[in-house]
């Protein structure tokens, strides 16, 4: 039996003065088409996004555009797209992951052999390529790497492009010219592609971190960062549950430099460096 859909309902919000009429019924028909929970997301940020493809397809309200979106099968990729984007670049905060290289992985890797990090909400991979690049120079990914790091996200057509792992120079500004020689070639077409050694480490699959459960447990690290954008203050708690869920003991937690945890479920973790913030699990 088909699993029904909550009516979405919009408050007064900040946006330009569109009529409301027919968004109730377009935001349930994106829902079952895109299979993205959009009411979960913050309503300003769900309606800018559809004013935008409503200017783009000149269509004049809500309804208008539903019609369009009905009409045109590819403006369901071109909606999907403009709902879940994400930019994003090699190890962006720089400091970030000097703190993973330097203490986080050392620290997991001390008493074992194997880690296992999931890189939640990974757009088009740069984020966990990243983590994989960190690996590599610290000596521990080769033929006898034993983890995994699972790279997850929503958006297909993001995971098709981080799998090709195809990128632009400046989404390679953080890295020295050394590491890119190391670690990529480029192409005829300008792009620089993730060489087979960082990518056979990452393996990309689909998840939608609103509805879905851990990828895995008895993780050693959770990425999950600059992602809550789109997120009501409810999934903001429900995905600190999910990543505290997913993580083993003492496991790591990284947030976007701009997030932050709400006070009822601050007790799922402990401070390791609150200012990059990073945490660690605290065990119930």
């Amino acid at each position: 039996m088909e699993k029904k859909l909550p009516t979405p309902v919009f408050p007064q919000i900040s946006v330009p003065q569109v009529s409301e009429k027919g968004l109730p019924e377009l935001i349930l028909d994106v829902q079952k088409r895109l299979k993205i929970q959009l009411t979960n997301y913050k309503q300003d940020y769900i309606k800018r996004r559809l004013l935008s493809r409503m200017n783009s397809t000149r269509s004049k309200d809500f309804a208008e555009y539903h019609q369009y979106l009905r009409t045109h099968p590819e403006e369901e990729e071109k909606l999907r797209n403009a709902l879940t984007i994400n930019v994003t670049k090699f190890f962006r905060d720089l400091e970030v992951f000097d703190l993973v290289k330097k203490e986080i992985f050392p620290t997991i890797l001390k008493d074992k052999r194997s880690i296992k990090i999931w890189s939640a909400g990974c757009s088009s991979g740069e984020e966990p390529y990243t983590y994989a690049i960190i690996l590599y120079e610290l000596g521990k990914t080769g033929p006898a790497f034993n983890g995994s790091i699972i790279a997850s996200d929503i958006d297909e057509e993001m995971l098709k492009r981080a799998r090709l792992g195809a990128y632009e120079k400046n989404a390679l500004e953080n890295m020295t010219e050394t590491q890119i020689a190391k670690h990529f070639d480029k192409k005829e077409d300008g792009k620089y592609y993730v060489k087979d050694h960082i990518k056979q480490v990452v393996r990309f699959q689909a998840h939608d971190l609103m509805t879905a459960g851990p990828v895995s447990r008895m993780m050693d690290m959770v990425s999950c960062r600059n992602v809550t954008i789109y997120f009501n203050e409810q999934q903001k708690k429900d995905l600190v549950k999910l990543v505290h869920e997913s993580l083993g003991k003492d496991g790591f937690y990284i947030m976007g430099m701009s997030e932050y945890m709400a006070k009822d479920v601050e007790h799922l973790f402990k401070p390791y460096k609150p200012m990059l913030k990073v945490f660690q699990k605290v065990e119930q």
